[in-house]
């Protein structure tokens, strides 16, 4: 028992260790930081000028008013690198490494291979939060008239909410990763799960403002707790536990179809001699 929770211990500090690392490497990068603060302030004053036109037409569209429209513009810029919703995720390191061989030797390492990876995406998106989202919504809120709430209970919730997204975020994307072992260049499936992420997180416009069947089909879609949910939750348009409920499982579902995956790639990296 004392062991196996040495063990236990020890797998926790490696993964904290690696998330940590690539906190720090993404936080190298200070020119390209500083280049998405400013093309993601700039694509977010655009958008808030597309989104109060058309809420001027429809004043309540999607339940929302005009500020909470505003803050939802600015969320989804916060939101847009720490998901990787249109890619640079560590995913594309993965299948690199796929594509090159050289995941044969992140299989022979004493670690889990998607924790590893796990762990390694929660570290960028961690730091492209703070680095690249909290800047363009700080601004966005200033300048523009953003409904945001006061209580710092909502705020914790919202938080709780944005961890659970980077969760289910990875899960997607790391199915997409490992296509990469059977089509041996995975661009053309990330792509067509990139369109599928802007349309179906919400990026393009609020999931409330989707009609009939086609909005009811896109809420229930994995893609819906990345921006929605979270959303949501900050607006005051959600019951938080079963917000949380409905991230939470579909993170174990993606997680355990990941798992499955994962294992009928490594058993055809052994079959190829890989």
């Amino acid at each position: 028992m004392v062991r196996g929770r040495r063990w236990r211990v020890g797998a926790g500090r490696l993964y904290a260790a690696v998330a940590a690392g690539y906190f720090r490497r993404y936080a190298t990068y200070r020119a390209a930081t500083a280049a998405g603060v400013f093309t993601n302030t700039v694509f977010g004053v655009v958008l808030v000028y597309v989104y109060l036109a058309l809420w001027d037409q429809r004043p309540h569209l999607g339940g929302y008013d005009r500020g909470q429209a505003v803050a939802y513009v600015w969320l989804g810029q916060a939101m847009l690198s720490t998901l990787a919703i249109g890619g640079g995720g560590v995913e594309e390191e993965l299948m690199e490494r796929i594509r090159t061989g050289d995941v044969a030797i992140d299989l022979y390492r004493p670690a889990d291979l998607q924790l590893w990876w796990l762990a390694a995406d929660l570290g960028r998106s961690l730091f492209q939060l703070l680095g690249r989202g909290v800047v363009p919504f700080a601004l966005g809120a200033l300048f523009f008239r953003a409904a945001l709430p006061a209580s710092a209970g909502t705020w914790a919730a919202f938080l709780v909410a944005v961890l659970l997204s980077m969760v289910v975020g990875f899960g997607i994307r790391y199915l997409v990763a490992l296509c990469t072992f059977w089509l041996m260049d995975g661009a053309g499936v990330a792509q067509m799960a990139w369109i599928l992420g802007f349309f179906c997180s919400g990026m393009l416009l609020p999931l409330n403002v989707f009609p009939g069947l086609l909005g009811r089909v896109v809420r229930v879609l994995p893609w819906s707790s990345l921006l929605q949910a979270p959303a949501d939750v900050l607006l005051g348009h959600a019951d938080v536990w079963r917000t949380y409920a409905f991230q939470a499982a579909w993170a174990v579902a993606l997680l355990a179809a990941g798992r499955l995956l994962q294992g009928a790639a490594a058993r055809r990296v052994v079959v190829q001699g890989g």
